[in-house]
Parts: C-alpha cells; sequence; structure tokens
C-alpha cells in the first residue's frame, strides 16, 4: 500500500474521487469535490488536425443483420482500415447527427457529453494516416495528433498483458471527464459517463459489423499506465478499450 508521501498527483485525484462518491448524493460538496479535482487536472489537447472524409448514413446491411451477427472479436488480420472506414467508426461512436447542430450519435445525460474517443493506430493501420495517438473532435468531424509512434504494444502491456489488443491495426479507448457531467448532476453523472460509455461502444460494435469489421472491447487495464503511455490528460478516465479490424 501507498504512502500518503508517495502519491501521485493521479492517485490523489482517484482517491478524493472515490471518497467523494460516499457522501450523499444531495451534497454539494461532494459533486463540486469531483468535479473540482477533475478540472484542475484538465490540459488543453492540441497536435495537427486532419479533416476524415463525410460519414455515410446509408449501408448495406441491416441494423437488424448487424445486431444478429455482431460479436466480439479477439483476432484480427493485418490489414490496414480506409481512412473512409476510420471515419465512419469515429462517427458511429461520437458523430454529430444533425446539421447545424450538436447532437451526437450516443445519447448523453443532459446532452453534456462528457466522453472522449482517442485512437490508437498502428503501422499500416489506417492508410493514408501515420502511426500515432489521435484525438477525435466531433465538432469538427476531424482527428488532431497528440503523439507520433505504433504503440499498440504499450497499450496491449497496460492492458494485463493482453496482447492480442496489439494485433488489431488500430485500437480505440473511450474516456470520461466527469466534470463535464458532474456540474450538473453531482455524484450521479459519473454513472450517467459509464452509461454513456456502453452506448458508443455498442455504436462502435454494430458500425464495425455493418462495414465488414469487427471490433473488441476490454475494460482490464491500468489507467494510469494507459494516461502516460499515450499522453492524454489525467482528467480523462479510460473506461474502455476497443480494437477494431478485420476479422481473422
Amino acid at each position: 500500500m501507498k504512502s500518503l508521501f508517495s502519491l501521485t498527483r493521479r492517485d490523489i485525484l482517484v482517491l478524493f474521487t472515490r471518497l467523494a462518491l460516499f457522501l450523499p448524493f444531495s451534497t454539494p460538496f461532494s459533486s463540486s469535490l469531483v468535479c473540482a479535482m477533475n478540472i484542475k487536472e484538465k490540459k488543453q489537447l492540441k497536435g495537427d488536425e486532419m479533416n476524415l472524409p463525410k460519414p455515410k448514413t446509408e449501408g448495406d446491411i441491416s441494423l437488424e443483420g448487424a445486431i444478429r451477427n455482431r460479436r466480439t472479436i479477439r483476432s484480427f488480420k493485418t490489414d490496414s482500415l480506409s481512412i473512409e472506414q476510420f471515419s465512419q467508426i469515429l462517427w458511429a461512436g461520437q458523430g454529430i447527427t444533425e446539421q447545424r447542430g450538436y447532437k451526437r450519435s450516443a445519447p448523453s445525460g443532459g446532452a453534456l457529453y462528457p466522453m472522449d474517443i482517442y485512437a490508437v493506430i498502428g503501422r499500416n493501420g489506417v492508410t493514408g494516416i501515420k502511426p500515432g495517438i489521435y484525438h477525435y473532435n466531433p465538432s469538427q468531424h476531424s482527428v488532431s495528433k497528440i503523439t507520433e509512434g505504433d504503440l499498440l504494444h504499450d497499450v496491449a502491456r497496460a492492458a494485463l498483458s493482453q496482447m492480442w489488443l496489439a494485433t488489431a491495426p488500430i485500437n480505440l479507448l473511450i474516456t470520461a471527464e466527469y466534470s463535464r457531467i458532474c456540474s450538473k448532476y453531482g455524484e450521479r453523472g459519473v454513472r450517467y459517463a459509464v452509461i454513456e460509455a456502453g452506448h458508443i461502444s455498442q455504436n462502435i460494435f454494430l458500425q464495425a459489423e455493418a462495414i465488414g469489421l469487427g471490433a473488441g472491447i476490454v475494460g482490464a487495464f491500468y489507467d494510469e499506465t494507459i494516461i502516460r503511455a499515450i499522453k492524454i490528460p489525467i482528467s480523462h478516465e479510460p473506461l474502455l478499450i476497443m480494437p477494431v479490424g478485420y476479422k481473422s
């Protein structure tokens, strides 16, 4: 067990967030603590931005067919995704779905959208995109490069050495920044964010199936190791990793 003197800022954030969740729902202190700690560690995401192809809103496979055929995939071919497939997957997870609006593909409590999606792209991961970590920007339907290099093996090792994750051309990391939703709903916002992660992941599963791909899902990993490996803000809590690619 760590001593108080050896705790990192990340440890302190998690500790106080967890303690806050035991306080009564109506206590203003509990929600303000979660949100204040979250905001304090927030960093601005910067990087080269790349616009993605416009997503399609009609496909060749029915929703019912995608639901019937969807399976969790743990073995992938080495084939690269096209940039159009990459665009479609991100749009399904968090894309804007109304003209001149802001509503997204997955429902969110109070339409506050505390979620972010990061793409870990390996060598030959997506045609036309260099390996690295990319952050999805729904409002522009674009991605910003956070860091360069193939970090798929780093992510797999952080996920309790589930090295099959690194066989996929890309891994998607779904994160939550609780301050965006706790500011309205208090500690209940944490639950709403976790529910939203489920909506996003199911959209990705079904979209992958509809365009001839497969997806897996992993919730077992060391949060702090993931954050360090891909250099995201520590206020962005990792919730799920989804490898996506062609089924082996």
